[in-house]
C-alpha cells in the first residue's frame, strides 16, 4: 500500500516513518508537516493511506481527512485520546495515541490491509480481465465490450470513471489508479491525475494540452516529461 505522513511535529514523523519500514507491505511516498502540502500531493500522486496527526496548525487532521479521496484510508496518531469519537466520523480505519506502540500499529495497518483489499474486490467486479484487444466493463447493471483501440481517453470524476469513444461513453465505479494498473502501457497513456489517453488517437499536441478528436486535454506537470519521452522518445 502506498502511504504518506501528516504530521507538524518531526519526532513523530520520525518515528512512524520506523514502524511503516517493518512493515513490508508498505511503501512510504513521502511525509508532510502541514495539511496543504499533503493534500497538493494527493493531487497528483495515488495514496493508499495516510497516518494522519489530528492537532495541526491552519487545517487539522479532521478538516483534512474530509475531503481527501473516498478510497484514501486513514488512520489518524495522535497525543489527544479525545479526538477518538471525532476520528471515526470521517470513517477512519483506526486511531493510534502517541507514543505508538509496534504491535498496535501492526494491527491499524493490518485493519487498512484488509480493506484496501474489498476496496479493490469491489472495482474488480467491474471490470472482467482484459483478453486481447477488448474488455467488458460494468455499467448500470450491464457488462459492455469495449474494444481498446476505440477509446479514446478515460476520464475520472470522483468515484467513477468514463470510457470516453467517438460515439459512446461508459461510466462505471472505479478508480483511474486501478484502470490504469489494467492497461496495455503501451497503448495507453496517463497525462494528468484525471486523465489516460490513447496513444494511438492523438491528433495534435502542444507544449501544455493534447487534443483528441474534439477534446483538450492538459499535460499535468508532474506527468509532462513522461508524456514527452513517450510521444517522442
Amino acid at each position: 500500500m502506498r502511504c504518506i505522513i501528516v504530521d507538524d511535529e518531526p519526532i513523530a514523523r520520525k518515528g512512524i516513518r520506523k514502524l511503516v519500514d517493518q512493515i513490508a507491505s508498505l511503501e512510504l511516498l513521502e511525509s508532510f508537516n502541514n495539511a496543504v502540502s499533503a493534500g497538493i500531493f494527493i493531487q497528483q500522486n495515488a495514496v493508499d493511506l495516510i497516518f494522519l496527526d489530528i492537532n495541526m496548525p491552519e487545517i487539522n487532521g479532521i478538516e483534512f481527512a474530509q475531503n481527501i479521496p473516498k478510497n484514501t484510508l486513514v488512520i489518524f496518531t495522535t497525543a489527544y485520546s479525545e479526538y477518538a469519537v471525532d476520528s471515526y466520523e470521517v470513517d477512519a480505519i483506526d486511531y493510534l495515541v502517541k507514543p505508538i506502540d509496534a504491535v498496535r500499529f501492526r494491527k491499524a495497518v493490518d485493519k487498512a490491509i484488509v480493506y484496501h483489499g474489498l476496496l479493490l474486490d469491489e472495482e474488480n467486479k467491474n471490470l472482467e480481465q482484459i483478453t486481447g484487444d477488448y474488455i467488458f466493463v460494468k455499467s448500470d447493471r450491464r457488462f459492455f465490450k469495449i474494444n481498446l483501440s476505440e477509446i479514446l481517453f478515460i476520464e475520472s470524476l470522483k468515484d467513477y470513471v468514463i470510457f470516453q469513444m467517438e460515439d459512446q461513453r461508459v461510466i462505471t465505479r472505479m478508480t483511474i489508479k486501478n484502470i490504469h494498473d489494467w492497461l496495455p502501457k503501451s497503448i495507453f497513456l496517463r497525462i494528468n491525475r484525471s486523465y489516460i489517453i490513447n496513444k494511438n488517437k492523438i491528433d495534435s499536441f502542444d507544449h501544455n494540452d493534447v487534443f483528441i478528436d474534439k477534446y483538450e486535454i492538459a499535460i499535468g506537470k508532474t506527468y509532462h516529461d513522461t508524456f514527452f519521452q513517450e510521444i517522442l522518445p
